[in-house]
């Protein structure tokens, strides 16, 4: 038999089980801790042929660079605060919480610290630490990145040094990943990486933007980018409006009308407003859904459009909606509803695809052909685009010389005419 098999345990008996085996983890990750501190003090990776208590941790005991890594630094920390493994084993800090404290603590601040951290998440605890401790802003810039090479290391067959190994100068890694750290109080740093379309976006609005924001500064055009994308959504999906009119009627039974759609909105805080019997309410902000009380498949009054109103209507995460339509109908029915709409609308793509096959392919062709070599000879990209869709409904069956010539006798933006002598390639 299966040891690791679950599936006959009742809920209740799965979720006592698990939460005894959490309480038990955190005390396990103290003890944990609390060794490798000791290990550490008396430096016992020494007699066993290893460098340092990383290497140790690594080749003796197996953990991963990342594991080994975040306990020893937690284990030090623990090492001059004691009350950090008591912390972790009741499950008033978490082993990241340490990890981010770690470089704070003094004599001074660890109590207050430590308290101040108790039950708060990675990313409470890094905004805690931004106001605690502000650093300064980084600075605006928008820079191109280098292709990333294929070096050995990608070769079939390579096999990576040992960490103990590396060359201990920083590595630029290529691509980073997009996020959202808090600097200061009601300051934080965007590391995000866009592709060619949005970086040309970028750019237009900062020129669009010249005499509001003169210096072009990105944080500001991004600041106004995010108003105008709100109050669009909000209008689409909250019906917000500062002129409401007169309810439309509709025949769906399954339409809620915009001021209904507001006031639910308004009235439930953008928020799922399911419950657990303990009275937790789902805290989910996003893929919220506008549902019906009384279910409109049963019959419900509240989904006739001449009786529906605010209180027939409640916000649901995507999830707790499924969840509650499973609860109503079933776990299969709802799977079988589905996976029928699944096929409906991955049919409905691929007849979509079918008929825009033929115009994006000529509209490709054109770009590949002529939008390089516009942008050799200086143009900007959205020109040179621009210049390409010209040369498409003018004259697409031309030669590749006379389409990049016809392109640079059109007027760029300003009047300009732009020449061309030469037919060299673009490097």
């Amino acid at each position: 038999m299966n040891s690791y098999s679950l599936g006959h345990l009742a809920d209740h008996v799965l979720l006592r089980d698990l939460t005894a085996l959490v309480s038990q983890d955190r005390t396990t990750t103290a003890e944990l801790l609390a060794h490798l501190a000791e290990v550490d003090t008396r430096k016992l990776y020494l007699p066993a042929a290893y460098p340092s208590m990383y290497a140790w941790c690594v080749g003796e005991l197996h953990m991963s660079e990342d594991m080994a890594s975040k306990r020893i630094h937690a284990a030090r920390a623990a090492g001059r605060f004691p009350a950090i493994l008591s912390a972790l084993a009741d499950g008033r800090l978490h082993l990241s919480a340490v990890v981010l404290l770690a470089p704070h603590l003094t004599e001074e601040t660890a109590d207050e610290l430590l308290a101040a951290a108790t039950h708060r998440t990675k990313a409470e605890i890094e905004v805690l630490l931004a106001q605690r401790f502000p650093r300064p802003a980084v600075p605006c810039r928008v820079q191109a990145l280098a292709r990333p090479r294929l070096t050995d290391e990608h070769a079939p067959g390579h096999v990576a040094a040992p960490a103990m190994q590396l060359a201990p100068a920083p590595v630029e890694v290529p691509a980073l990943r997009a996020r959202v750290a808090p600097l200061a109080p009601e300051r934080f740093a965007l590391q995000v990486t866009i592709g060619q379309g949005t970086h040309d976006k970028l750019r237009r609005a900062q020129e669009l933007l010249g005499h509001a924001v003169p210096s072009g500064d990105v944080a500001e055009v991004l600041d106004r980018a995010l108003d105008a994308l709100l109050a669009q959504l909000e209008k689409r999906k909250l019906a917000a409006t500062s002129r409401p009119g007169p309810r439309r009627r509709s025949e769906s039974v399954r339409h809620v009308p915009a001021e209904v759609r507001r006031k639910v909105w308004q009235r439930d805080g953008g928020q799922c407003t399911f419950e657990s019997d303990r009275g937790k309410r789902c805290e989910a902000r996003t893929r919220l859904e506008l549902d019906h009380v009384d279910p409109v498949a049963r019959g419900g009054e509240a989904g006739h459009p001449a009786q529906v109103g605010p209180d027939g209507i409640r916000l649901r995460c995507r999830a707790h909606n499924q969840y509650a339509a499973e609860q109503t109908y079933g776990t299969d029915f709802m799977r079988h509803k589905r996976q029928e709409a699944q096929r409906r609308a991955a049919q409905a793509r691929a007849a979509d695809g079918a008929r825009a096959r033929p115009e994006v392919a000529t509209r490709e062709t054109a770009d590949n052909d002529v939008v390089p070599w516009l942008r050799a000879l200086g143009l900007r990209a959205d020109e040179a685009r621009r210049a390409a869709a010209l040369c498409d409904d003018a004259i697409p069956d031309a030669s590749l010389e006379d389409r990049v010539k016809f392109a640079l006798r059109r007027p760029a933006p300003g009047g300009v005419r732009r020449e061309v002598n030469s037919t060299s390639p673009p490097a």
